[in-house]
């Protein structure tokens, strides 16, 4: 059964639409133990939303894993894992963080409980919801 994930990014450095005009691409740049922790977890198939920080704080998007994680290529650290997100489709309303923190469902969700980490799981029901408030 997948897994169901959030990764954060900024948009003015990589956006979900630079990931969809690529289709697919090396999630990297991960440095934090836990979200390393968490990446690492990471199963072809699995799906993850893609949340936007900075400015817009809002998930924006949906991806799938398309790869078992694997040493950064551009790093020396062998710590330092990265895997291959496909693109899905952008979500008809991006789900803004303000929204998300007063959704009773969410409490418990990393992104609401640590906001700086940059992977980290949701549950089936979570990913189920946010879809949903994404409009779709």
């Amino acid at each position: 059964m997948p897994s169901h994930w959030i990764v954060k990014t900024e948009p003015s450095t990589y956006s979900y639409d630079d990931l969809a005009r690529q289709k697919t691409a090396v999630w990297d740049g991960v440095k934090n133990n836990l979200a390393l922790k968490h990446l690492r977890q990471m199963n072809p198939g699995d799906r993850v939303l893609v949340y936007h920080t900075g400015d817009e704080k809002a998930v924006v998007g949906i991806a799938e894993v398309a790869s078992e994680a694997y040493p950064d290529p551009k790093q020396k650290d062998p710590k330092l894992a990265v895997v291959d997100l496909k693109a899905i489709g952008r979500l008809p309303r991006p789900v803004p963080l303000a929204e998300i923190k007063k959704d009773r469902a969410f409490a418990d969700l990393g992104l609401v409980r640590m906001g700086r980490l940059s992977v980290m799981p949701a549950s089936a029901d979570q990913f189920k919801r946010m879809v949903k408030l994404g409009g779709q």
